[in-house]
């Protein structure tokens, strides 16, 4: 049976109008406001090679952080449900882009590396298992056109 869709709803607005409308590709600003309801207000930019604000997420930042946030929400339900208490997680995911000819571009892979230390040790293995299975739920991963891989390292309480 299948459920209902899920809705997301985001407004990005476009503040750089301020210094001036957007004519030439050298002098417009990047900057603008990605906003959701009930959350705080997101500050974005381009990414500083493509003349932004490198003190503003750009669009390549945020795709890399959904992936990796995807990852580790499914990581945390899929170890609480096999018996595995997570102390701690730090993830550095690393996204790669190419340009193309034509100016455009796209990803070529992201890689997660997630740091997790968890309890019992006797299930360590399976801590370290579990990645695959966090990646296969992930949705953000399963919405990509491109490889997403891990490379996980496990340190035990006890």
């Amino acid at each position: 049976m299948s459920k209902s869709p899920h809705s997301y709803r985001v407004t990005t607005v476009w503040d750089g109008s301020a210094a001036g409308p957007a004519k030439s590709y050298k002098d417009y600003s990047r900057d603008h406001v990605i906003k959701m309801q009930g959350k705080p207000d997101l500050l974005g930019s381009s990414d500083p090679g493509f003349r932004g604000d490198a003190s503003r997420h750009n669009p390549e930042d945020l795709l890399v952080a959904s992936l990796s946030a995807c990852h580790m929400l499914w990581y945390l339900h899929l170890c609480t449900v096999n018996g595995i208490s997570v102390f701690s997680y730090t993830d550095q995911a690393t996204g790669l882009m190419a340009e193309t000819a034509d100016g455009g571009g796209h990803f070529t892979s992201v890689t997660l590396a997630p740091k997790v230390h968890i309890s019992p040790a006797a299930k360590a293995n399976l801590a370290k298992a579990l990645h695959q299975q966090a990646h296969a739920k992930c949705f953000i991963a399963n919405s990509v056109n491109f490889p997403v891989t891990h490379q996980p390292e496990i340190t035990t309480e006890d």
